[in-house]
């Protein structure tokens, strides 16, 4: 799962300068590990790759075939939380962990920690076929310094009942609806601070909110105080994919922030639903494979990452996992293996429809105008805790 339980982590006070949506990523502060260069080839492998993943992210269908190709044997830990990556991860690696999928709710954190260095994407031929969005982002890649390489992703949409809404809803301003209080369901994540933020980007002009991850203190209270307005209203925070869908099932919300997987598994058990991105845009997550500063199987990492990117096993765990694929050629293949799968994951989508989602990424202190005035994600944290009670 993205997230489970909210652990208690410390994090460093990050710095830095206002992010950038160009090519080269943000163009923060040089992070720690900035200045290792990347290895310019990629060695025999050393037998071994322990990794740190999203639940199902390491599967035989595509674990196996990697592992007789590359004498690499894999061992993995399924991380509950993006918190618990960045407690794992601490160190390095601690000279145990070599890779780590991490979201953007945690990349810059780990980044910014010294945990993972730079990778050389020459090394991953198929990084020249990811869609444009995924190359460079801003939340892995630093003044043009990629420290990882980009794997799925996925829009935080609108789910709802199709009975209780027979025209589908328009606007995020649903779920802060008293009208459908205990009806409700929404992450339980601090990120979701963001989504609060997006709708108010849109609806409250005066508070001059241009991202929704670099918040101003009085960007923040009001995002807060929506968020305390509409505590009473929810009915269940979901932490795991089987959560929302249960309560979706059996009749206890008809509406609320969801993953497009959600969508394809309640269609497929017959429950009245569909999904929408609502005129607001939404926030998305999307994953990265990042190495550790003292990953012990660098040369198993850098295979592992070449393995993942390409389109056949792109393709894989897009479909397995419903997610969408980074690699623009794995759609061919979704479409081979389950016709339809390409649209129903946006993997064919055209640039604009990226323009309508505000990926994760880990807020951090600066402002974009360079003052250290934006609220850290240790205080999303803290508030979230206040808002859930």
């Amino acid at each position: 799962m993205k997230f489970g339980a909210l652990a208690a982590v410390a994090m460093l006070a990050i710095t830095a300068c206002g992010s950038s949506t160009s090519n080269t990523g943000n163009t923060q502060q040089p992070p720690p590990t900035a200045n290792m260069k990347p290895p310019t080839s990629i060695g025999a492998g050393e037998g071994a790759l322990n990794l740190i993943d999203w639940g199902g992210y390491v599967q035989s269908l595509w674990q196996k075939p990697f592992e007789q190709q590359t004498g690499c044997k894999i061992t993995y830990k399924d991380a509950g939380s993006s918190d618990e990556m960045v407690s794992l991860m601490a160190g390095g690696g601690g000279g145990q962990w070599d890779m780590v999928s991490a979201s953007g709710d945690a990349d810059l954190r780990l980044i910014y920690n010294g945990d993972v260095k730079p990778m050389n994407m020459e090394l991953i031929p198929d990084w020249q076929n990811f869609q444009p969005n995924f190359k460079s982002p801003p939340f892995n890649t630093i003044s043009g310094i990629h420290y990882g390489v980009s794997l799925q992703w996925g829009p935080n949409t609108l789910l709802y009942s199709t009975k209780k809404f027979v025209n589908p809803p328009t606007s995020w301003g649903v779920i802060y609806d008293p009208q459908y209080s205990g009806l409700i369901t929404i992450p339980d994540n601090p990120i979701q601070i963001a989504d609060a933020a997006l709708y108010l980007s849109k609806t409250n002009a005066s508070l001059k909110i241009t991202d929704p991850y670099e918040l101003t203190q009085s960007q923040f209270d009001a995002t807060i105080a929506l968020l305390k307005k509409q505590r009473p209203l929810v009915r269940t925070f979901w932490a795991a994919v089987g959560d929302e869908e249960t309560a979706f099932k059996s009749g206890d919300v008809v509406i609320g922030a969801a993953w497009p997987i959600m969508t394809t598994d309640l269609k497929a058990a017959g429950a009245p639903v569909n999904d929408t991105i609502p005129s607001e845009g939404a926030t998305g997550w999307a994953d990265t494979w990042l190495l550790a500063t003292k990953a012990p199987h660098p040369n198993c990492a850098y295979m592992w990452a070449k393995w993942v990117s390409t389109p056949n096993v792109q393709a894989q765990q897009a479909l397995s996992y419903g997610e969408t694929p980074v690699n623009t050629k794995a759609c061919a293949v979704m479409e081979a293996s389950s016709a339809g799968s390409c649209a129903a994951f946006h993997a064919d989508a055209p640039g604009s429809y990226f323009d309508t989602i505000k990926f994760w990424k880990t807020p951090i202190a600066t402002c974009p105008d360079g003052s250290q005035k934006c609220i850290p994600y240790a205080q999303w944290q803290s508030a979230w805790t206040t808002i859930k009670g």
